[in-house]
């Protein structure tokens, strides 16, 4: 399996501070979502900025086009309220390992 990071950003300004119930609840599905794939063991780590920036899920996955998919399938990124990139990405140095 190979390694990828995906970056999600707000589509819109001061995002953190102005969501709205909708954003909330699609922001929990997100984090849902990422919290099943830790679980399948394909995200090693995600978390976001504090100041609301930006946020980063590093995965496994097989292909591109799986990582693609799995980044898709985010509801933040599906409901359009981040954008996101995706990048192959190698995790050479990680805490307790």
């Amino acid at each position: 399996m190979d390694e990828f990071v995906y970056l999600i950003r707000p589509v819109r300004e001061n995002f953190i501070n102005t969501m709205t119930s909708r954003e909330s609840e699609v922001m929990e599905q997100h984090f849902n979502y990422l919290k099943n794939l830790k679980r399948e063991e394909i995200v090693i780590m995600a978390g976001p900025c504090l100041d609301g920036a930006f946020g980063i899920v590093i995965l496994r996955a097989n292909s591109l086009g799986e990582a693609t998919i799995l980044m898709e399938n985010d509801p933040s990124v599906k409901e359009g309220i981040m954008s996101s990139e995706l990048h192959p990405f190698r995790v050479s140095l990680l805490e307790g390992k």
